[in-house]
């Protein structure tokens, strides 16, 4: 038999905040009882795989760092293998900052020197970003963007996203992002196949974003599983573009696709 993958998303699909959704430690076993080799991405770009694993196993979830990809760690690939020598100015979290400095690559803290500008989710994102982000690229930088997530579930709703920190710089610097490397993009796919044993055909996408786990889906013709857990809602669902393999209420009615 060949082998089988899935690519499970996090926010609004495993948890919300800290807390696992019901039924997702039902969901992830039943993959694993079905012999699923399993990629949990998520498109926050603030954790290291092993941060993330040790979130799941604050919430009894087990999952292995060598399990988990994200928005963060493709952005590293991608400046690595793209922007190795270069200077990068960053807009975003302290964890971000800290997965690019371990992967020795170069940051500047004057925006008018970067070749590269990393922008990104940061809490403390304010008026003075938007103007070191409009000096970077005035000054001729590459725009690369983690994620286009605009919004992300959390236990008290959605807060703004990577996404709208993106869209901010990229509408006063009136210019789009050269590259934006997380879902559903061709680097977060690669990423995400390169982690699990299985030919597309053989896999499943399960998400709770149209825009990126099923738009992901869709762009590889892979099995693609809506969970209604996240920010994806039946109007939303009604009127897009985008029609998934399966909708389910939770990620804990897997089994009834396997």
């Amino acid at each position: 038999m060949p082998s089988r993958g899935a690519i499970v998303d996090l926010d609004g699909t495993v948890y919300r905040g800290d807390a696992p959704i019901p039924g997702a430690r039902r969901g992830i076993q039943a993959l694993r009882n079905a012999a699923y080799d399993l990629c949990f991405f998520s498109n926050n770009p603030m954790q290291t795989p092993a941060e993330f694993a040790d979130r799941l196993a604050e919430m009894d979830l087990t999952v292995r760092p060598d399990e988990i990809e994200s928005a963060g760690t493709v952005t590293v690939d991608y400046l690595a293998a793209e922007h190795a020598a270069d200077r990068l100015f960053l807009i975003g979290a302290p964890g971000l900052r800290t997965q690019l400095t371990d992967a020795d690559l170069t940051l500047t803290d004057e925006p008018e020197t970067a070749d590269v500008l990393v922008a990104s989710y940061t809490r403390d994102f304010e008026y003075d970003d938007m103007t070191d982000g409009l000096r970077a690229l005035d000054a001729g930088a590459a725009f690369v963007g983690t994620d286009p997530d605009v919004t992300i579930p959390t236990a008290n709703g959605v807060i703004p996203g990577s996404g709208a920190i993106i869209r901010a710089i990229a509408g006063v610097a009136e210019r789009e992002p050269d590259v934006i490397v997380g879902k559903p993009t061709d680097h977060a796919l690669s990423a995400a196949l390169a982690t699990i044993d299985a030919a597309p055909e053989n896999c499943l996408i399960v998400g709770d974003r149209l825009d990126t786990d099923i738009a992901m889906g869709a762009r590889a013709d892979i099995e693609t599983v809506l969970v209604r857990t996240g920010t994806t809602d039946d109007d939303t669902l009604a009127t897009s573009d985008l029609t998934p393999d399966h909708v389910l209420d939770s990620l804990g009615d897997i089994e009834t696709v396997l």
